[in-house]
């Protein structure tokens, strides 16, 4: 964990500018802007700071212009990004003969096979997962793909220690077939099924640091189930999906994290699309494998402006029926599903770095399909 306080002349290097990195996620209010140029000019408070990417350099507002920062302290807090550095997790999912409650685990440092290192409170397939700096979550899911069977459960499992999940609140409604996101405080699943009512549009939203029921914090622009879920550091986004009278739907959808909000049509994949792993780079989205017919297509959306996606690359197999997704600082990984003639246990995983193909990297301890996926 960073200092909680540093010195600004500290961070300068030899060309007296400060790297992105080091300024990233400090607390004092400042405004991140493209260059000087791009600072604004009016409606400053005194004292406020700004960070001019281009240049590379800080500036305050002293109350008619801004001014170089001079050496100061600011408090910088624990910085947060979705993606792991550790491990991957695939929870949950249905093989022959049915649902099973496995936890699986596998290491990003290296290529390498899963373990089983716990279990859910249920088995179950279908769920959506998110992750939290400290656990695993699990959320909603079906035992059976029978109205008796579906579940609101929200699951979540420690990443420091290899241990069964524990039961830590509800969802809003029993569904399945849902999209999973994460903010740095709280976990959201969005959209789902809710036989033998049709599909719904509902984005739910649990806190990280207690455990507590969900609420409902907003809607998708469609109703849907078998959406992807991607994270950025500001939202959440819900890709492809499945609805009555629709085989598949190519909307990315965007919600923000900052406020309980209704989300919004930001962009098209390349095509209709459903049940397909989510992934997040910290720049962009992706979507991979899916349905209709075993796609092993990867997509790949931007975070920082709303736009359509491009075929970046494939798996090394298609894989339909939601392959579990899996994010590292540096990789994407796409984990089960079901082939054209089996249940998968492979393993891919893609750069983020540049556009590429998947390679297989390991297996999982078993075929799975409906999986949910977690990192640390």
């Amino acid at each position: 964990m960073p200092s909680n306080s540093r010195n600004l002349s500290s961070l300068l290097g030899t060309d007296t500018k400060i790297a992105t990195d080091d300024i990233s996620g400090v607390a004092i209010g400042i405004g991140f802007y493209a260059n000087e140029a791009a600072l604004p000019t009016d409606g400053n408070l005194l004292g406020a700071k700004a960070y001019a990417e281009s240049e590379g350099t800080l500036h305050f507002w002293n109350g008619a212009s801004w001014g170089a920062l001079s050496a100061t302290e600011y408090e910088v807090p624990p910085s947060w990004v979705f993606q792991g550095s550790v491990s991957g997790y695939t929870s949950g999912g249905d093989t022959s003969p049915g649902r099973v409650n496995t936890i699986n685990k596998f290491p990003f440092a290296s290529d390498g096979n899963a373990t089983d290192v716990g279990d859910l409170t249920a088995a179950r397939a279908s769920g959506e997962g998110q992750s939290s700096d400290v656990s695993g979550y699990t959320s909603g899911g079906t035992t059976n793909f029978n109205t008796p069977g579906h579940l609101n459960t929200i699951d979540k499992f420690p990443f420091a220690a290899d241990a069964n999940a524990t039961d830590v609140g509800d969802l809003t409604q029993v569904r399945y077939g849902t999209a999973g996101q994460s903010s740095s405080t709280s976990g959201y699943t969005a959209g789902g099924s809710v036989q033998p009512s049709p599909e719904v549009n509902t984005i739910d939203k649990f806190p990280f640091a207690a455990d507590a029921n969900a609420t409902d914090v907003g809607d998708l622009s469609q109703t849907r189930w078998g959406g992807a879920g991607q994270s950025s550091s500001t939202s959440g986004y819900t890709s492809g999906g499945r609805s009555t009278g629709y085989p598949g739907r190519d909307t990315i959808d965007k919600f923000p994290f900052a406020a309980d909000a209704n989300a919004t049509d930001v962009g098209d994949l390349t095509q209709t699309r459903y049940s397909g792993g989510g992934n997040s780079s910290d720049v962009s989205g992706y979507i991979a494998g899916g349905n209709p017919g075993t796609l092993n297509k990867i997509e790949k959306f931007p975070f920082a402006t709303d736009a359509n996606a491009t075929d970046v690359g494939d798996l090394t197999v298609g894989r339909e029926d939601k392959p579990a997704g899996q994010s590292s600082t540096a990789s994407g990984y796409t984990s089960g599903g079901l082939t054209s003639v089996a249940f998968s246990d492979v393993i891919d995983k893609f750069p983020f770095a540049s556009d590429a193909n998947a390679t297989d990297v390991g297996d999982l301890t078993g075929g799975l399909r409906l999986t949910t996926g977690q990192q640390v």
